[in-house]
């Protein structure tokens, strides 16, 4: 049950992170999430709304990992949660820190969470 929640609050947050980088890139709320300057953001919209995109696959990876089989369900989350986990300690390296406590971290914790049983 607690991996259960963790999987289901690792892709809300996707489609939070989802939003903020295909809507809300270039808008306040986005320029302060990402630190970026109005002119950084307006020359990075078009790769940010990528990234979205792939957010937003992590997410439905996710949500379907929650809805699977039981055969299925095990290897999906082990699937989507190390993409998760390997993405957030890539970010964390290259762009910020703070990446591997936002996303790196929840994404481990399900992952023993799951896989314990738990």
């Amino acid at each position: 049950m607690i991996g259960k929640v963790l999987i289901g609050l690792i892709a809300i947050l996707h489609i939070y992170i989802l939003i903020l980088e295909m809507f809300l890139w270039d808008k306040p709320k986005g320029l302060r999430a990402f630190g970026n300057t109005l002119e950084k953001a307006k020359a990075t919209k078009i790769m940010a709304q990528n990234q979205g995109l792939y957010n937003g696959f992590l997410a439905a990876g996710l949500f379907w990992a929650l809805c699977a089989s039981d055969v299925m369900a095990l290897p999906l989350a082990n699937f989507f949660l190390s993409c998760v986990l390997i993405a957030g300690i890539f970010g964390g390296i290259t762009a910020s820190r703070k990446i591997i406590f936002i996303q790196s971290v929840p994404a481990l914790l399900a992952l023993i969470m799951v896989n314990l049983g738990y």
